[in-house]
């Protein structure tokens, strides 16, 4: 859910397990997309996805490293071999699935609009909180309709290459859709006034900060699915069942036991695990 980030070279965090037989796997990240990944000041990456790395990594016996690489480019580098697996808050979608294979998904998240408090597309209300794109039935669909006709003609900052981009060019058509390397550089464009509304996932959005005196506020309901996939995976080059597997049965194993709810009650203050809305 990002761009053009500087590749951030040296940032290796590593994983070692119980097993000195090991499988030896290096996973990439962004290191720049918190709550879901992140890099301290002193070089190390954290997060959601690099403690649940760390789980799914045990249970597989496998010896990993985490490495950070800009999310431009960060799927290429996995088809190119220079790293085995991606978790990067990256969704599953249909576009991505003819490029890469997932295992998953691990976390689910809305995409939600935030603007600034003074602005006039606070007062539009809407009938409903929440829309699910693949079982809309006739009133989200006039939420929606009505939410892109106030929108209608102005500009909304999203991360490039990222399914709230996606899903800001299908469902709002009318509006100028404006892409940066990260959601925050959005942020700094909407409190001077160059943009209306940002829109990215729920945790992104809450972790903007925009100034002491502006304030940020939620427009319309919450959206999942469609166009914004099937949640947040692991991807894996194609064809590597191996992995995949080994992936998805950790995951099976962690959702089951609630390390994933724990684990994003610990990083997000909600739970994101699967088949949480």
């Amino acid at each position: 859910m990002k761009r053009l980030l500087p590749i951030l070279t040296g940032l290796v965090f590593s994983l070692s397990s119980e097993s000195a037989s090991a499988d030896r796997l290096r996973i990439a990240t962004e290191g720049a997309f918190p709550p879901w990944n992140a890099t301290t000041p002193a070089g190390e990456l954290v997060g959601f996805e690099a403690d649940l790395a760390h789980d799914l990594c045990r249970r597989m016996e496998a010896d990993c490293e985490i490495v950070a690489q800009a999310w431009e480019g960060i799927l290429a580098g996995l088809q190119q071999g220079r790293y085995d697996a991606v978790m990067a808050g990256m969704a599953i979608t249909d576009a991505r699935l003819a490029k890469v294979d997932f295992a998953g998904p691990y976390a689910t998240e809305p995409t939600v609009l935030a603007t600034l408090s003074g602005s006039p597309l606070v007062n539009l209300r809407l009938p409903v909180d929440r829309v699910d794109l693949n079982s809309a039935g006739p009133e989200e669909e006039a939420a929606l309709a009505l939410l892109a006709r106030h929108i209608t003609g102005m500009t909304i900052g999203v991360q490039v290459s990222t399914i709230q981009a996606a899903f800001a060019e299908r469902h709002f058509p009318g509006a100028r859709v404006r892409e940066y390397g990260k959601l925050d550089e959005a942020a700094l464009d909407l409190a001077a006034g160059r943009l209306d509304a940002v829109l990215g996932s729920r945790s992104a959005v809450e972790a903007l900060r925009i100034g002491a005196d502006k304030s940020l506020t939620l427009v319309g309901p919450s959206f999942t699915r469609g166009v914004l996939g099937r949640g947040v995976g692991i991807a894996v080059r194609k064809g590597d069942g191996r992995d995949r597997i080994a992936f998805d049965q950790a995951i099976a194993a962690a959702q089951q036991d609630g390390t994933i709810k724990a684990l994003s009650l610990r990083w997000f203050g909600f739970d994101v695990s699967l088949g949480v809305r």
